[in-house]
C-alpha cells in the first residue's frame, strides 16, 4: 500500500484533494477490515462511509505527533464499527447476543473469508480460505482483530497499536503469538 503523501496540514486545512487521496488509498484496506470485523459487507459499506464522513468533519483534530493519518482513520472506523455492533446487539437482543466484540463473527453471519468457497470446494484457494477462516475462529477475539488489522487492512504494528490503544511492543508480541497459533492449527 502506498504511503499517503497528503500531509496532515493539507488534510486538516481542508484541501479536498488531499482528503480524496486519503480516501482512494485507504478505502479498500479499511473496507476489508470492517467487513471482517462486522462479518457483513453491507454494514461494512455503511460504516466505511460514516467513518470517512466523521474523519472529514474531525480533520482539524488530527495531530501528526500522535501517529499517522492512516492509523487515525482506522481508529475512527474501529470505534464506529464497535458502536454499530453495540447498536445491533441492542436492536436484536437474541441475534445480538451472539455478537462478539471485537473481531467476532455473528452467529448466522456470512464469513467473508469462507463465502467465496461455498460453490468451489475443490478449488485450492477456496479450501485455503476455509482452513484459514476456521483457524481464525479458534483465536481469541483480541487476536483475530490484530490479525485482521495486519493482514486484511495492511497496517503496520505502530499503526495497529494506535488503533487498538496498546503499545507497539505489546501488539508485536500478541501478533507473533496469534500467528504462531494459526500456524500450529494449519499445520495440523
Amino acid at each position: 500500500m502506498a504511503h499517503i503523501e497528503a500531509g496532515p496540514a493539507a488534510v486538516s486545512g481542508g484541501e479536498w484533494g488531499a482528503f480524496e487521496r486519503l480516501y482512494r488509498e485507504t478505502r479498500d484496506d479499511l473496507f476489508a477490515y470492517l467487513a471482517y470485523l462486522l462479518a457483513d459487507a453491507t454494514r461494512a459499506e455503511d460504516v466505511l462511509a460514516q467513518s470517512f464522513e466523521r474523519a472529514y468533519r474531525k480533520r482539524r483534530g488530527f495531530d501528526s505527533r500522535r501517529g499517522e493519518l492512516r492509523g487515525w482513520l482506522f481508529a475512527i472506523a474501529r470505534n464506529m464499527a464497535l458502536d454499530e455492533m453495540r447498536r445491533a446487539r441492542r436492536e436484536s437482543p437474541v441475534e445480538g447476543a451472539a455478537l462478539e466484540m471485537p473481531g467476532g463473527l455473528p452467529a448466522g453471519g456470512e464469513d467473508p473469508l469462507a463465502s467465496a468457497s461455498a460453490s468451489a470446494s475443490t478449488d485450492a484457494l477456496a479450501l485455503d480460505r476455509v482452513l484459514v477462516a476456521n483457524a481464525l475462529r479458534g483465536l481469541e477475539a483480541r487476536d483475530r482483530e490484530l490479525v485482521a488489522l495486519k493482514f486484511f487492512a495492511g497496517l503496520g504494528n505502530r499503526e495497529i497499536a494506535r488503533v487498538v490503544g496498546r503499545s507497539e511492543t505489546t501488539v508485536g508480541s500478541q501478533l507473533h503469538r496469534a500467528i504462531r497459533k494459526l500456524r500450529e492449527v494449519l499445520d495440523d
